[in-house]
């Protein structure tokens, strides 16, 4: 879920678009990682000395990727398609679809990948949060929409093609949660469960309605549900509660929407794509849950590439983000879930 400088429309199931750490670890030469305030809010840099997540692929179902972008091209895995395929794939994660044409709303899943693992160091555009982690494109959105069969078809593939993260930025209207927690909808839920019995990890967006709940599928079981914070810290005002049967939920930088760019999110988007605005080309600036997300995707990346099982990985995230203001850690709260992710604490964390 997203904001691209105004509230994103809503289909079935939709996008969701909308303080200073130590001295880091890592040189990064990326142009606008000045810009990239987020990755200071959960102290990326400073994990790097520890993890870069080598050797883990994060999968983004999403509306696809711009397989040609210079700061993903080398970070890609080959992926797939679901957009009205069945249970088979029919393309390759590529942004544009079946038809070979752009779509409004589309630019979407490349300014997630970015967020997540975009090349790092590269002196090129931006700085991604798990700097050495592997991008499996998966396209199951047009126009910024799709279905529930879809994006089961997706996370599926994913947990079967070696994801172990799987980055859900989008979700379905408030009210949903009825049609899962009745069986009336079912695919998504078995599907993440699926994934999750694989030793997948799921990250989903809570959604830009501010409703009470997590949307469906961060609120399912198996899914760690993500809540969006601006660069003060502060929970989003767009951003729904961290609040599910389970309470697995967390927060993560996701701009503060309509203010102006800066305080938003910064990251990759397809060549020449970026919006007049805010944009610089490959690049732009986005608000939403859906930003928020792959800043916890990157980070369970993290973790996963120190060789942690599903379980732990969901258990550090939570007991290890902090509550803003008070600064307190293993604290639920419904504006924040347990906390803002720390990646500098995660990664230092007990494996067991």
């Amino acid at each position: 879920m997203s904001f691209t400088r105004s509230l994103a429309g809503t289909a079935v199931v939709t996008a969701l678009v909308a303080a200073t750490a130590a001295p880091a670890q890592a040189a990064v030469n990326d142009p606008l990682y000045d810009k990239q305030w987020g990755l200071r809010q959960i102290h990326a840099e400073q994990a790097w000395a520890t993890s870069t997540g080598a050797g883990v692929v994060i999968a983004v179902v999403d509306t696809g990727v711009d397989l040609g972008h210079p700061d993903l091209a080398a970070k890609l895995v080959p992926g797939a398609t679901f957009v009205g395929c069945g249970t088979t794939s029919c393309g390759n994660g590529d942004w544009r679809g079946p038809n070979g044409l752009p779509d409004a709303g589309d630019e979407h899943g490349t300014h997630v990948a970015g967020i997540a693992a975009a090349a790092t160091g590269n002196g090129v555009g931006v700085a991604g949060v798990a700097r050495d982690a592997k991008i499996m494109p998966i396209k199951v959105l047009e126009a910024g929409s799709g279905s529930f069969a879809d994006i089961a078809a997706g996370i599926r593939y994913a947990a079967d093609h070696g994801a172990k993260v799987v980055n859900l930025s989008l979700g379905a209207q408030p009210g949903t949660q009825a049609l899962t927690l009745t069986g009336l909808e079912s695919e998504a839920t078995a599907a993440i469960t699926y994934a999750q019995a694989k030793g997948v990890a799921v990250i989903a967006a809570a959604g830009n309605e501010t409703a009470p709940l997590c949307d469906t599928p961060a609120w399912e079981a198996g899914a760690l549900c993500v809540t969006a914070t601006d660069r003060n810290e502060v929970k989003a005002w767009y951003s729904n509660l961290g609040v599910k049967a389970d309470l697995k939920a967390v927060a993560a930088p996701g701009g503060a929407g309509l203010v102006n760019c800066d305080d938003d999110v910064w990251s990759s988007v397809p060549v020449g794509a970026g919006s007049a605005t805010c944009g610089q080309g490959d690049y732009d600036a986005f608000a939403g849950t859906s930003m928020a997300t792959p800043y916890v995707s990157g980070v369970a990346a993290l973790l996963v590439a120190q060789g942690r099982s599903v379980a732990n990985v969901y258990s550090v995230l939570m007991s290890t983000a902090r509550t803003p203001i008070v600064g307190l850690r293993g604290v639920y709260t419904p504006l924040y879930g347990w906390g803002v992710v720390d990646a500098q604490a995660a990664v230092a964390a007990p494996r067991t």
